[in-house]
């Protein structure tokens, strides 16, 4: 369910292996309560709420006794799911949103454009196993199942650094920098050629 003049959804979405309750709101203040079951997950998504100026609800209970793979596609599913609600018809929209973000040795680039058209191209170079609980693995398809499940393209690359753990949140950072961008409201009609996203 979407509230197109507060630019604000929520939904559950149940499966089998995880059952999530999200509330989003897009003009907001950065506050988050994000209770996901893996602490580094938990870590990134209190910080792309807090740095992209959304207000984040996302409390799920998932299979983690199986691994954290379905928890952290759902969140991700769950979240993308409702930011396309949010948007609405996307009319008014900047669009597209950029962003470079320094986390000390670290340096990540994230760029969104809220097309309609879902596609990601992530390059993380994470090179350990799990961050916390969170295979490093699961890191980059959180972001392409967030891309799916909002219908919008976005590209990530980590651009340099040595520590796994700043280049994650770096990551995070700059998509959530990129991200505020893209969903400020400047007017007008829908941002397209085409007049739909």
């Amino acid at each position: 369910m979407s509230d197109s003049t507060a630019r604000r959804a929520e939904l559950r979405r149940r499966t089998k292996e995880t059952d999530i309750e999200c509330a989003l709101t897009l003009d907001g203040s950065g506050a988050a309560d994000v209770r996901t079951g893996i602490g580094f997950l938990d870590h990134m998504l209190t910080a792309l709420a807090r740095h992209g100026g959304l207000d984040l609800k996302l409390h799920c209970t998932g299979d983690l006794e199986v691994d954290d793979h379905h928890t952290a596609e759902d969140c991700a599913l769950t979240l993308g799911m409702a930011l396309d609600a949010a948007l609405g018809d996307r009319a008014g929209l900047r669009r597209f949103g950029d962003a470079h973000v320094p986390l000390d040795e670290a340096l990540a680039r994230a760029v969104w454009d809220l097309s309609g058209r879902p596609y990601a191209v992530i390059d993380l170079g994470l090179r350990r196993e799990a961050l916390g609980g969170l295979a490093c693995e699961n890191v980059g398809h959180f972001f392409r199942s967030l891309a799916v499940a909002s219908r919008s393209c976005l590209h990530v690359d980590v651009l340099r650094g040595e520590n796994d753990h700043h280049r994650a949140e770096a990551a995070f950072k700059a998509t959530a920098v990129a991200l505020r961008a893209a969903i400020a409201h400047v007017g007008g009609g829908v941002p397209s050629t085409k007049g739909v996203l």
